[in-house]
């Protein structure tokens, strides 16, 4: 069986974070991409010729019979919505984070899925970061010892604020770098450590102009006893380590992010010599004080999320990511909004 599937919206993670990994697994077809942008619509025809360019989802929904698969990557304040109206078309769904901007939303989504008995997953790519697949093999084999404390920065610099959708999405809508990061810091944290609530939080808005927040740091608390701090940024001139976990008898620290990223937007695609591997240089380190060593970083790879899109289509098999999983996040970021807001009002 090829999974007929049809790609919603052709920005950034329509283009370089979905289309790419689908193309290069034999267990899909994209058979349509969804797109009003004249421009883009050109570059998907020019990518993947044997897809039918649709100008918008009302055209895909008249279809929807066609297909087997959507995936939802348009603007995050549209993802309700469209993963509702895929879900009732009976069509599996792959949603791009943020899932939804309500954890209430996100749970009426989950239920009709298991109504309709369709796959309904969302797109946590970063759990295949190859960083993050190393430190969780450490965390696992108990070579750090007990963890303590856990550091992870997701931060850039963008003094200037870029045209399109992101600039304009309200926090109602998901916006915010709280919405676009954090979805990935938080799941990440969880996956690592289990539940966890806010203790502290920091919501910013530093650049002029900005409708939502762009500048945030957020502390956890784990059930497990670790505590959990996560800064994400979009003005931020140098950045910390991209993680640092600091355990009773050792600590891991690595720099950078994930190359797969930057190498899709350089024109790289999954099976290209070398894609998704972290030279030597760059790997992290595992140590005390000045006893240090470096540890290879794991391969990265991203197609495995895919890889467990097809089996759950043709083979009943987990979802790769749970949506419950998303939506312990979505809680959290509501969390740290409200924490934030209320610290702001405590203080004047």
């Amino acid at each position: 069986m090829v999974i007929r599937t049809a790609i919603l919206g052709f920005g950034t993670a329509g283009r370089l974070f979905h289309a790419p990994f689908l193309a290069a697994d034999p267990a899909f077809r994209i058979d349509a991409i969804v797109t009003s942008d004249p421009d883009r619509a050109g570059k998907a025809q020019q990518e993947h010729p044997q897809a039918r360019i649709l100008p918008d989802a009302d055209a895909l929904w008249a279809d929807a019979g066609a297909f087997d698969l959507v995936v939802v990557a348009s603007p995050s304040g549209s993802h309700r919505a469209h993963v509702e109206t895929a879900l009732r078309a009976g069509l599996h769904v792959v949603v791009d984070k943020p899932f939804v901007a309500d954890a209430a939303e996100g749970e009426a989504l989950i239920e009709l899925a298991r109504t309709q008995g369709r796959m309904l997953t969302v797109f946590q790519n970063r759990r295949w970061d190859g960083d993050f697949l190393t430190l969780r093999a450490l965390v696992e084999s108990g070579r750090l010892g007990e963890v303590r404390r856990f550091e992870s920065r997701f931060t850039w610099w963008k003094p200037e604020i870029k045209k399109g959708w992101k600039a304009q999405a309200t926090v109602a809508d998901a916006g915010g770098i709280l919405f676009d990061l954090g979805p990935h810091l938080i799941d990440q944290a969880l996956q690592l450590f289990g539940p966890a609530r806010v203790v502290y939080a920091e919501v910013d808005r530093l650049r002029e102009g900005v409708v939502a927040d762009d500048d945030v740091f957020v502390a956890l608390e784990h059930e497990s006893g670790v505590r959990s701090h996560l800064w994400m940024s979009a003005v931020s001139p140098t950045s910390g380590p991209r993680f640092r976990a600091l355990g009773s008898e050792k600590a891991y620290t690595s720099w950078g992010l994930d190359g797969q990223e930057p190498a899709l937007v350089a024109g790289e695609r999954p099976g290209d010599p070398g894609f998704g591997e972290t030279p030597p240089d760059r790997w992290g380190t595992v140590g005390v004080g000045d006893e240090i060593e470096t540890v290879p970083t794991e391969k990265g790879d991203y197609g495995r999320f895919y890889t467990g899109v097809a089996a759950a289509i043709t083979e009943g098999a987990p979802a790769p990511v749970d949506p419950a999983d998303a939506v312990a996040g979505l809680r959290l970021i509501a969390d740290a909004h409200a924490a934030a807001a209320s610290a702001t009002t405590m203080s004047k």
